[in-house]
């Protein structure tokens, strides 16, 4: 059998807001994360009281942009089970 490197497994997707901001939860640890595209680097993260296997969304509010996502564990993927929705304001002008 041929080794087969996967990287760390996903479930669950991204968002990408206009400025260029990519929402990620859906590794094997409990963060969500906010990525730079232009940079790939990790700019903000921050740890969710179960597994992230959702896909974030992003709305507005009265002109106010928040990211929400359903923290809500997956067994597969060894995190923490939970029913929880999870909303974050954005920064002004970041989003």
């Amino acid at each position: 059998m041929l080794p087969l490197e996967i990287g760390t497994p996903n479930n669950g997707g991204a968002v990408v807001t206009a400025s260029g901001l990519i929402f990620i939860a859906a590794a094997t640890d409990d963060l969500i994360r906010a990525i730079d595209i232009e940079t790939g680097k990790t700019v903000w993260s921050d740890v969710l009281p179960a597994g992230g296997q959702a896909n974030p969304m992003i709305y507005e509010q009265n002109g106010r942009e928040y990211l929400v996502i359903m923290a809500g564990g997956h067994h597969f993927m060894e995190t923490p089970e939970g029913d929880y929705v999870i909303a974050y304001a954005l920064p002004e002008g970041r989003a």
